[in-house]
């Protein structure tokens, strides 16, 4: 990136976020103009314009409530239900209504606003590090299929979206060692292989190593440790392997391996036959100043992992998007992953926030943040204990609900996230991620929450009544030291006429269990769990009484014996070891979801 060039969007920023409070206002009222005479804001307004109507009468709302006038948009009716401006194609969020995907609307102008995002971390991240200007980024990207709508319209992942963008595949592209159509190519191993060979093939080019969400470094990880023999031979043979068939792939590979190269294969080799894998990407890469991933929320659970892989090299966790809207980036990018927080972009959308309140912050903190649900929230709206505040009056320490109102159809939309003020930008606050409304487990961009977990499980348990089991009790945790990761469950089973302890556990029974909960998780689970982004649900079935033991652990931490209650989901390594202790099977679901 030029100088002029990064000068410019560093200049940007700082206007931006020094007038925070007047682009709000300015974003606002752009969008009631545009929109008043859509038949939701109508409802409601009347074609008035004016900022206090809109915050009186126009209602926050979640998913469910507008996505009966969302359906009839992706059924093919006019968007003027919600929005004046054309819309270009569905977003899919990570998120489910009744176990299937939700629809984002999306425009030129989100698109537009999504692809400025990545210009301006760029020109921050060349702010705080010399040179990136001499290399390119081995950056592991992969497009999802497209879903086609009765609206004519395609539905895709927000990382598809963005991959196929004018500015990604213009400007941002250049940055990075892969060639356009590997990254596109919908064969997922194919492409991976392809990025990866090209990667060590121009090694001494690759200034940083990255992807959008840090799940992805395991899978690579394990993908390069059952492919590096074929690599090192195609490197060394300058021929590539046959089974890479896909003209998206193997075409453009063809101006990489034009001759031998055994002097790199002789390199190589020792670095992958290793024993030991740590700090292997900084030995393959020897020339990379940091790894860019986006490791706060539940990706945080892949820190470690990636430091021992990366032999800590720097983890700079760039942007905070989401498919409803763009928030805001990292401006201090060097700092640790725990301490990552994201300054606010006022001109991206216009935003409120509804104050979670708790009774210590500071335990919340180190606890997870158990957050709050959404009739809490609910009930504190509709009593006015909880006033919703603007982007510049909110204040240090507290803790919030991010609410959005976009050109694309979202009025005062709850996204779901709850953030913790950490400081300002000149005027636009930053927030730290604390953690997304209501999900117990997640690998990927899978987010299951307590009640889809509960729903899954009364589903299965249909499969123990003819053998005369009964599930006392469950917990669960996500497992993402394996390669890829899966969901874990702690069963409690007992003989329903017996007394003894002693249980006959039928294998086929017990995976065909397994096989039911994972077909009764959502929509996104299902699609990344076929994919193999995550690996076959396991359940263990532990003695009869290990939860005895579990609650006596976290009584001993302070919880109140007489209002203790399992936890869905175990985050605390003590609690996971005291079941794993108590395990007396393990059983995998088989095959291949439909």
């Amino acid at each position: 990136m030029e100088k002029s060039r990064i000068e410019y969007l560093l200049k940007k920023i700082e206007e931006q976020t020094s007038n925070a409070g007047e682009e709000q206002e300015k974003i606002l009222e752009n969008i009631l103009k545009r929109n008043a005479e859509t038949d939701y804001l109508n409802k409601f307004l009347h074609g008035q314009t004016d900022k206090q109507l809109f915050k009186k009468y126009v209602p926050v709302v979640t998913y469910e409530d507008i996505k009966s006038y969302i359906d009839r948009i992706v059924d093919g009716e006019p968007p003027n239900i919600l929005t004046t401006e054309t819309i270009t194609e569905f977003i899919l969020s990570s998120g489910t209504s009744g176990g299937e995907p939700k629809y984002v609307l999306s425009t030129a102008d989100c698109s537009q606003k999504r692809a400025s995002i990545p210009m301006l971390m760029e020109a921050v991240m060349h702010k705080h590090i010399e040179g990136l200007d001499k290399g390119k980024g081995m950056y592991l990207l992969f497009s999802n299929p497209d879903f086609d709508t009765p609206s004519g319209l395609k539905a895709r992942m927000f990382s598809s979206s963005y991959l196929s963008s004018p500015t990604f595949k213009t400007t941002l592209f250049k940055t990075v060692t892969t060639p356009i159509e590997i990254i596109l190519s919908l064969n997922k191993p194919q492409s991976m292989y392809c990025q990866l060979l090209i990667g060590l093939i121009r090694r001494h080019e690759v200034l940083r190593i990255g992807t959008i969400f840090a799940s992805t470094f395991p899978n690579c990880i394990k993908f390069l440790q059952d492919h590096w023999k074929d690599i090192c031979s195609d490197i060394r043979t300058g021929h590539l392997s046959d089974w890479i068939t896909e003209p998206d792939c193997r075409t453009p590979m063809l101006s990489f391996l034009l001759e031998p190269n055994s002097e790199l294969a002789d390199l190589l080799e020792p670095i992958f036959k290793n024993e030991s894998w740590e700090g292997i990407i900084t030995k393959l890469w020897p020339k990379a100043k940091y790894i860019d991933a986006i490791v706060t929320g539940s990706m945080s659970q892949y820190i470690g992992l990636i430091d021992y892989y990366s032999g800590r090299l720097p983890i700079i966790s760039t942007f905070y998007n989401s498919s409803e809207a763009c928030f805001g980036i990292n401006m201090e990018p060097l700092n640790k992953p725990w301490d990552v927080s994201y300054t606010f972009l006022p001109n991206m959308a216009y935003f409120e926030f509804i104050p979670v309140d708790k009774e210590s912050p500071q335990k919340a903190q180190k606890l997870h943040f158990n957050g709050v649900s959404n009739e809490e929230s609910i009930e504190k709206l509709e009593n006015g204990s909880a006033q919703i505040v603007d982007l510049v009056d909110v204040k240090m320490g507290q803790f919030y609900e991010v609410v959005v109102t976009t050109l694309a159809g979202l009025y005062r939309y709850r996204v779901g996230d709850i953030l913790k003020v950490t400081g300002f930008h000149n005027k636009s606050p930053k927030f730290q991620f604390v953690e997304r409304q209501n999900v117990a487990l997640s690998i990927d961009r899978d987010k299951t929450s307590e009640a889809d977990l509960s729903k899954a499980i009364k589903a299965a348990e249909i499969e123990l009544e003819p053998h005369g089991f009964l599930l006392t009790a469950y917990s669960s945790f996500a497992d993402t030291w394996s390669i890829p990761g899966r969901y874990i469950l702690f069963w409690e089973l007992k003989q329903r006429d017996s007394n003894t302890d002693r249980l006959k556990l039928d294998s086929n029974t017990m995976e065909q269990c397994c096989r039911r909960v994972e077909e009764s998780l959502d929509f996104t689970y299902r699609l990344y769990r076929k994919m193999n982004l995550i690996g076959p649900l396991e359940i263990r079935v532990v003695k009869f009484g290990a939860f005895d033991e579990l609650m006596n652990f976290f009584v001993s931490r302070g919880a109140a014996p007489l209002q203790y209650k399992t936890p869905c989901c175990l985050k605390i390594k003590e609690a996971i070891e005291i079941l794993d202790s108590r395990v007396v099977g393990k059983f995998f679901s088989n095959g291949n979801l439909a």
